[in-house]
């Protein structure tokens, strides 16, 4: 029916009809307008959570910085202004170049030849060394030495020959030293320089030349020995009374694996697995044993162990920006006030507990302003299919803090618990460096080496010990042991 009826001409029959037909068209109408709602509010959801998607950055997200590509976020600290200057304040420690009580070399610079005034000879003349000097701190010429390995034979007046015996670890007709083993070691390991740039800088430096085969069988010797001190450091770890954990994707032989880490201020454990959860962490047999605080992000897999757990506040902090940014919702900036200014007070305590009556407060605090965000974020209904139903990220993050609500705490509560996890993370970012000079771990038994020599370096470092002389003692057949304690 394109036209309208003449409705003079129709009898009441026809008018009953044409009336059916077009109520008719008007409920099917409504129920296209009520599909149309239901798909508008779905395309808005999706078009939200787009949108959030693609302003998630370093920031307010676990995005690492290199995810945000050439539009960097603008700066924005969490922390308050402390008044002071910028720069150096007064009594810290400066590094500058001082000069040497004893130089090594001295050089008398003599007058010139003759006065540019007259012309005279000046070679006759008596000087006086003045007290003004200069001093100029410069590294040695570089060349590698051979050193050349001789026995001996001679008999006894009974007539019993003898013959000496060469040093232990001189085993073949050429061979490297401990120093350039632990160069190698310690470029590759240390200091992310990949492999065939290490032959270089040494072929560069000594004239030395050296494969890459040889450098990877120098980090295999390296691992081997340092292996039984690298079991003892993830043991000392596990007793220790705070401990924090953390995972990173990583390529080995052309597929993701996952590199795990422990770590205390004093220690750093490293290693790989092809599984990033449960699996990995039967594996290694660490966290199983640990009886004091595990600090993680939060993954799953570590609530299945008897031990304390403390959540990493900077990934909340970072959650709750995002919040703020997108949302506007007033409940979340209150909340990072609320945990900065907490995370102040722990530090001000100078390692003493808060009182009582202060961790109350900020509990108290911390659970109205979850109420206030749930009552602007209520759970989405079951929608009647299979699963749990998706919710909105800010229900997500305040279902979980308000679960783990103890562990979020718990840095206020146990003075030795830190605010963040930045030890774990901070012993993970070497790895993606490392990640971004080689592109990947072309076997496992690479990727496993590295972990074993990368956490015995880090180990040292962090106790101010000189990771390069530790390799050299190494090669030479005793292990420098770090404190585990």
């Amino acid at each position: 029916m394109n036209e309208l009826p003449d409705l003079t001409a129709l009898n009441h029959a026809e008018k009953d009809v044409l009336i059916h037909a077009l109520w008719d068209v008007v409920r099917e109408l409504r129920e296209d307008v009520v599909g149309l709602r239901v798909e508008i509010t779905q395309l808005q959801a999706e078009v939200g959570e787009l949108r959030g998607q693609l302003a998630k950055n370093s920031r307010n997200s676990s995005k690492p910085p290199g995810m945000d590509g050439y539009a960097k976020p603008p700066p924005k600290s969490l922390r308050k202004p402390s008044g002071r200057k910028a720069g150096g304040q007064l009594g810290h420690k400066g590094t500058t170049l001082k000069r040497a009580e004893n130089p090594d070399e001295t050089v008398i610079h003599p007058l010139p030849e003759t006065c540019d005034a007259c012309g005279e000879k000046l070679g006759h003349l008596a000087v006086v060394a003045l007290e003004e000097s200069r001093q100029v701190f410069d590294l040695p010429p570089t060349d590698y030495v051979v050193t050349e390995h001789r026995i001996v034979q001679g008999s006894c007046t009974c007539g019993k020959a003898h013959l000496s015996v060469f040093p232990e670890g001189v085993i073949g007709p050429t061979q490297y030293g401990p120093r350039v083993k632990a160069f190698a070691v310690d470029m590759t390991q240390n200091q992310m320089v990949s492999v065939d740039r290490t032959a270089e800088i040494i072929q560069n430096l000594y004239g030395l030349q050296i494969s890459a085969a040889t450098i990877l069988r120098m980090i295999n010797e390296a691992q081997e020995r340092l292996l039984p001190t690298v079991e003892r450091i993830g043991q000392a770890i596990c007793a220790a009374p705070v401990a924090h954990a953390d995972e990173t994707g990583m390529r080995v032989a052309g597929k993701l694996h996952w590199m795990h880490t422990l770590a205390t201020p004093i220690m750093t454990w490293l290693g790989v697995h092809a599984n990033r959860g449960h699996e990995a962490i039967e594996a290694f047999a660490l966290i199983p044993a640990m009886l004091g605080t595990l600090i993680h992000d939060g993954l799953v897999a570590y609530r299945q162990y008897t031990c304390l757990h403390g959540l990493c506040n900077a990934h909340h902090l970072r959650e709750l920006t995002f919040i703020v940014e997108q949302s506007q919702q007033d409940w979340a900036q209150r909340m990072i006030d609320l945990l900065c200014r907490a995370n102040d007070e722990t530090m001000a305590a100078q390692g003493q507990a808060l009182p009582k009556r202060r961790i109350k407060a900020i509990r108290s605090a911390y659970l109205a302003l979850l109420t206030n965000g749930e009552a602007l974020n209520p759970p989405v209904q079951r929608s009647g299919r299979r699963g749990r139903t998706k919710q909105s990220f800010a229900t997500n993050l305040l279902g979980r803090l308000r679960l783990y609500a103890d562990d979020v705490l718990r840095f206020t509560v146990d003075p030795h618990v830190p605010f963040t996890n930045n030890l774990a993370e901070q012993a993970i970012r070497m790895c993606k460096v490392k990640q971004k000079v080689s592109g990947c771990f072309r076997t496992f038994p690479g990727a496993q080496a590295f972990c074993i020599v990368r956490s015995y370096v880090a180990t040292l470092k962090k106790q101010s010990i000189n990771p390069y002389h530790a390799l050299v003692s190494t090669f030479q057949g005793h292990v420098p042991q770090p404190r585990f304690a």
